[in-house]
């Protein structure tokens, strides 16, 4: 999968929300928010999107391992859900 070029990540008190920076991506409909948690993820799919063109749910799961003090298993189903959020969303494809 890879995010959709376009959308920013924005921190808003404690909470994220991912902007979409052009007209073609507004939606004012829909406003998505992240928890800090969702927001990490988002950037590390961002990044991984930019330099490898692809992220996957196992990497993410590591990257959740490697910042929070979470069982393999348990990164992975939130990984997941968090991904499936983001495709219902059209935030990544």
């Amino acid at each position: 999968m890879k995010t959709i070029e376009g959308f920013k990540l924005r921190k808003l008190g404690d909470e994220y929300i991912l902007v979409g920076e052009s007209m073609a991506l507004i939606n004012f409909n829909k406003m998505i928010t992240l928890n800090e948690t969702a927001g990490f993820l988002w950037q590390q799919a961002e990044q991984l999107s930019h330099s490898q063109g692809a992220f996957s749910a196992s990497e993410l799961a590591k990257a959740l391992c490697e910042e929070y003090d979470v069982s393999p298993e348990q990164a992975l189903a939130d990984v997941t859900s968090t991904i499936a959020s983001w495709s219902s969303a059209g935030v990544v494809e």
